[in-house]
């Protein structure tokens, strides 16, 4: 979807259609959630501090997230998904992979299909979608941000080489802005650049993520698309609008976590061997511990006391507190047989 959130704000709201919008807070310590493709001429992006976006662009309009909508919008997209494959490979709200190799609909043409499906989204929710086609999941994903908005890119076998290599490296999926400056140091910059070097050599330096380098210049991507996914572990955390300094305000805050994830994990019937806690310190800096216990936590009583084990491992004196986490790892699922296909729900 294009500007997914920001975009269903604008249709929802006439009199912000043409002008620039950020879903989120105008307020310290908020971050933007989504911006419309007019804000992005000023340089906001996802994932930006709100006043730094106010900053940028002065006229920005802000509008509080309406997740519950968002979700609701998402769910008629996927009802027009599932008209045409079943195997839809959600990746949040706005995005997901479809493979439609077995054709319900006896299209016979993929990128016939993409179209149909824009035009169904479009005259069902009144937004726009970019899609890509192609034959693999890496270059789907990479076609699907060529021509947004209201696009639609085509990479077909033959084209691939032609279309990966004067790509620049930072725009490869899964590179992120870490990786891509350690690319850079090492001189690559595009997909000319990487295909140079050898398996080898990129694991030695990313570890096994640098097969999948070595894939993907290539135009190599074996993943299938997957409908269902096993969830992998629970999470809640909270970012502060002032700094946490003191020990009581940070077990206080500790503890309204803990009642929120234990509500998770009863509500699922879910167990856990290994706890996690996550702190960010005012200078934004981050550190994580997680403790695998003897014995299983699925209720609030178990958590509370593995937390309490865990919290004062970290430096909490003089160092003022932005954002706590807590959460869960290594489950054990009430009946193993029953949820070895458990569904992560998109809504």
């Amino acid at each position: 979807m294009d500007a997914f959130y920001a975009s269903v704000e604008q249709r929802d709201f006439p009199e912000l259609r043409g002008k620039p919008v950020a879903v989120g807070r105008a307020e310290a310590r908020s971050v933007v959630a989504a911006a419309s493709y007019e804000a992005r001429k000023f340089g906001v992006r996802s994932a930006m501090p709100s006043l730094q976006a106010q900053r940028l662009c002065p006229q920005l309009h802000f509008q509080p997230a309406r997740f519950e909508v968002y979700r609701a919008v998402s769910a008629q997209i996927r009802s027009i998904f599932l008209d045409y494959t079943d195997l839809v490979e959600p990746l949040s709200l706005d995005e997901a992979y479809l493979d439609v190799t077995r054709d319900k609909k006896n299209i016979r043409s993929a990128t016939l299909i993409a179209l149909e499906i824009k035009k169904r989204i479009r005259e069902k929710t009144s937004l726009t979608a970019s899609a890509g086609v192609s034959y693999n999941k890496f270059l789907a994903k990479m076609a699907s941000d060529y021509r947004k908005p209201n696009g639609i890119f085509v990479v077909e076998p033959h084209q691939a080489e032609a279309f990966i290599l004067p790509l620049p490296i930072e725009k490869f999926y899964g590179v992120g802005e870490v990786t891509a400056r350690k690319f850079k140091e090492m001189g690559v910059h595009t997909g000319a650049d990487l295909l140079k070097l050898s398996r080898n050599y990129l694991m030695s330096r990313f570890g096994k993520v640098g097969s999948y380098y070595y894939d993907i210049v290539r135009g190599i991507d074996e993943r299938p698309v997957q409908p269902e996914r096993i969830r992998k572990s629970y999470s809640v955390e909270n970012t502060y609008a002032e700094d946490i300094h003191d020990r009581f305000g940070l077990i206080t805050e500790l503890y309204r976590l803990e009642k929120r994830l234990a509500h998770l994990l009863e509500r699922d019937g879910v167990a856990a061997k290994t706890v996690v806690i996550k702190v960010r310190y005012h200078d934004f800096s981050t550190q994580s511990r997680n403790h695998t216990l003897p014995y299983p936590v699925s209720n609030f009583e178990s958590l509370h006391q593995a937390v309490r084990q865990m919290r004062d491992s970290f430096p909490w004196q003089d160092q003022g507190i932005r954002l706590l986490g807590v959460g869960v790892q290594n489950l054990i699922l009430p009946d193993a047989e029953e949820h070895s296909v458990k569904q992560l729900s998109l809504f």
